[in-house]
């Protein structure tokens, strides 16, 4: 029988290049990644289609700026992971985490847009934002990042490892 292959994170190539003017100055999202949380279930799993709001999660769902329109919603996390190469090798540069509900029933959920979009550009940037999350998604998250990946993890910042507060 055929194994099935995992998701893997974007790696970006050592040094990427632009050549000429078309293009310059753009962000890449070659390296980045996004992983949901399903903070009930406990779980976590990369789903690509999250780069434009098509995630598994996403799929059929309106969704709207307003918690209060959700009461029943079920919890997620859409983390924005970014891996850079350092001489040592790949690492988690950016993890920066947005919340959303999703009331399946009713195909209702709330996330903030701008939220989302200004997260992503955080972990473009490297920024590690992921203390706010509650404590037992910071376990499954620093647990799904280690098992992806222990030397990404390992060679990652104590910034990112001291937010999940050393979780695994």
């Amino acid at each position: 029988m055929e194994e099935k292959k995992k998701p893997m994170f974007n790696i970006i190539k050592k040094e990427p290049k632009v050549h000429g003017t078309f293009g310059t100055g753009v962000l890449s999202l070659a390296n980045v990644s996004p992983v949901i949380i399903d903070v009930e279930a406990g779980e976590a799993f990369i789903d690509m289609g999250a780069m434009h709001a098509r995630s598994v999660v996403e799929k059929g769902i309106k969704f709207t700026p307003n918690r209060d329109e959700v009461p029943n919603g079920k919890p997620y996390w859409l983390v924005w992971v970014t891996v850079d190469q350092a001489e040592e090798g790949a690492y988690y540069a950016g993890v920066t985490a947005c919340e959303m509900t999703v009331d399946r029933e009713v195909r209702r959920g709330y996330k903030s847009l701008p939220e989302h979009v200004n997260r992503m550009d955080k972990s473009l940037k490297r920024h590690i934002i992921v203390d706010h999350m509650d404590e037992r998604s910071k376990e499954v998250l620093a647990s799904f990042l280690q098992k992806h990946n222990r030397d990404m993890w390992d060679r990652s910042s104590e910034e990112l490892k001291r937010q999940l507060q050393n979780h695994g």
